[in-house]
């Protein structure tokens, strides 16, 4: 082969290589508001080309199922179309060679099975069922927070206006601006270009220039009693939706200050309480009545069955899951919830000299380790069962901790704790881990024919998540699954009573919690007979078209790491006017473009 021959050959790899790296991008940002139909049909059609043609099921299935799709796209689909498409996938998925024969066919059994509903519309009436949401940022946020038009109001320096659009559907703007795992930005179609807009950025810019923004009036007096159980982010956000409705809520909160796990699940390095308690002040302007330090028995709640119309049971999910395994009830052995609890009421227990280990992979283990590193400890260690690629917590949140020169140690998992002669901590042993077979997307850790190793200690953390204490109310005759209390559609639990956030869905994160009070709030006022539409009466800009070319993100600096390890000080600085300008100005606004542009038009009130 002649050296021309190669060069030619290489360039066509790189450009083959480039298209896939291009398809994979859309991919990633591909719209969950579009149509389920279209994107199995692409899908599939992308899985044969693929194909090699060796094996009948991907050459001649797929091509028939393509076939298929795109007759009912084109609204010549029948009824049997959807059996035949069922029955040709299961076929494929049993005897296909190769992952792309099953892997196509897996994914359109999914398809198939959670968008039934717009298959049978095309078939029966040849459109969508219309219930997308078009703007991919906005539907992949969980409150559906209408994020271009706030970002379009920050770009003109309307920082109150911005708020209140983020506070029409999220109650929490100060504090999702700092801990939101930001959802939205994955679907972010800037990512084509270069790399998704900072919304939560421009969010957080928003909160601290906007100052103190009043919350709108309350509509008329229904003369309807709703009481709210738990002071947390779902059960606070339902009081603020319930109260501007015109109904007179009552939050019943057993510790000594609202917030739920935001307030004692988050540390405070991350969450500020002066963020938190101007989200929370805003919720009581409107008249919300709370009683704190009321604790609801199941007398209670039989009490407060006949003194209110409506119940919205909001309890979190507050007990911890302990380790399981021999000795862990020595001393020193804490949980989780326990440390972090012990902080939200400003206890701060003392680290200095302390070996500390961490057990457990999630966003929780990581504000552990980072807390006792701020707590004084001599030495930190994060112990987890899996490879840190598999770790649940955010990079960003593993990066910051190593850079605190705390240490991640993953295929470990604990076998017991060993104790000195006072019953305390002397060490935790644990035993090597091999990754193993696929289960839940991970790959599913197994025992290491190695000796078990090991580590000394004074302080174990254990941080392997939450339980519900919903033992209460089941014993009142309330579902409960798996501790959780079974709500079904619209948070629905029983007559006169709903339940949301982490007690019902389990533990989850903020703004899951805010969708779940939202939902809720909404339905508890439908069921008490009405239908209120909160008024939107903020002129929303529209701009013009946005560059095309590639242009750099603007990321969030932090302090150095040898600074902040040692306060509780906020580690993550804001953007300065500029940079938040010019992230701004990186929106594609699809709310005005493409398929969000049926939304409306310049000038249009929101």
């Amino acid at each position: 082969m002649s050296r021309q021959e190669i060069i030619r050959m290489t360039g066509c790899e790189k450009s083959v290589t480039d298209l896939y790296k291009v398809l994979a991008t859309r991919g990633v940002v591909a719209p969950v508001s579009n149509c389920p139909v279209e994107q199995s049909s692409a899908f599939v059609k992308l899985c044969l080309s693929q194909s090699c043609g060796k094996c009948v099921p991907c050459r001649v299935g797929l091509k028939q199922i393509a076939s298929i799709i795109d007759r009912i796209l084109d609204g010549k689909g029948k009824a049997e179309d959807l059996d035949t498409l069922k029955s040709l996938a299961n076929t494929i998925k049993d005897s296909a060679d190769c992952a792309i024969g099953f892997g196509a066919a897996e994914a359109l059994l999914r398809n198939i099975e959670n968008f039934r509903k717009d298959f049978e519309s095309h078939i029966t009436h040849d459109r969508c069922t219309a219930s997308f949401i078009p703007v991919p940022c906005k539907a992949s946020c969980p409150a559906h927070v209408d994020i271009p038009r706030y970002v379009a109001l920050v770009k003109e320096g309307r920082y109150a206006d911005a708020v209140r659009t983020i506070r029409f559907d999220n109650p929490f703007p100060a504090a999702c601006a700092l801990i939101c795992e930001h959802p939205c930005e994955a679907a972010c179609r800037r990512n084509m270009i270069d790399a998704s807009v900072n919304i939560r950025g421009i969010k957080r810019m928003a909160v601290e220039m906007a100052g103190k923004v009043d919350a709108p009036a309350c509509m008329p007096s229904t003369g309807k009693r709703i009481a709210v159980v738990g002071g947390g982010p779902s059960g606070l956000t339902a009081a603020y939706y319930l109260q501007l409705m015109g109904h007179k809520v009552t939050v019943f909160e057993q510790r000594k200050q609202l917030g739920g796990m935001m307030r004692y699940g988050i540390p405070r390095y991350r969450l500020p309480e002066s963020f938190l308690d101007e989200d929370i002040n805003n919720v009581l302007s409107t008249g919300v009545e709370v009683k704190l330090e009321a604790k609801i028995t199941g007398d209670c709640y039989e009490d407060m069955k006949k003194e209110y119309d409506c119940i919205y049971l909001a309890i979190g999910a507050h007990n911890a899951k302990t380790l399981g395994i021999e000795g862990e009830d020595a001393e020193n052995v804490i949980s989780a919830v326990e440390l972090l609890c012990a902080i939200g009421d400003n206890e701060k227990p003392d680290f200095k000299g302390k070996r500390v280990v961490i057990v457990g992979g999630g966003n929780v283990a990581m504000d552990c380790t980072r807390t006792a590193q701020r707590l004084g400890a001599s030495s930190v260690q994060c112990i987890y069962r899996r490879r840190r690629e598999d770790m649940t917590a955010l990079p960003e949140e593993i990066e910051g901790a190593i850079a605190e020169t705390c240490e991640i140690v993953s295929l470990m998992a604990p076998v017991r704790v060993e104790k000195d002669a006072e019953g305390k901590v002397a060490a935790l042993i644990v035993a090597p881990q091999i990754p193993g077979s696929y289960e839940g997307g991970r790959p599913k850790p197994v025992r290491a024919d190695a000796p078990e190793m090991r580590i000394e200690c004074d302080i174990i953390i254990a941080a392997i998540g939450q339980a519900i204490d919903s033992a209460e109310f089941a014993a009142k005759g309330l579902p409960v699954k798996r501790e959780s209390l079974a709500a079904g559609k619209g948070c629905f639990i029983a007559e006169g009573v709903f339940a949301g956030g982490d007690c019902a869905s389990g533990p989850s994160t903020v703004i899951r919690a805010v969708e779940a009070g939202k939902t809720a709030a909404a339905n508890i006022d439908e069921y008490l007979g009405y239908k209120h539409v909160l008024p939107r009466d903020i002129e929303i800009p529209y701009a013009p078209a946005a560059p095309m070319e590639a242009s750099g993100r603007i990321n969030f600096k932090e302090r150095a790491a040898f600074d902040r390890k040692y306060d509780f000080d906020i580690m993550e600085q804001n953007m300065t006017k500029q940079e938040c300008e010019q992230e701004c100005s990186r929106c594609l606004r699809c709310d005005c473009r493409g398929f969000g542009a049926f939304r409306g038009g310049k000038g249009q009130t929101w």
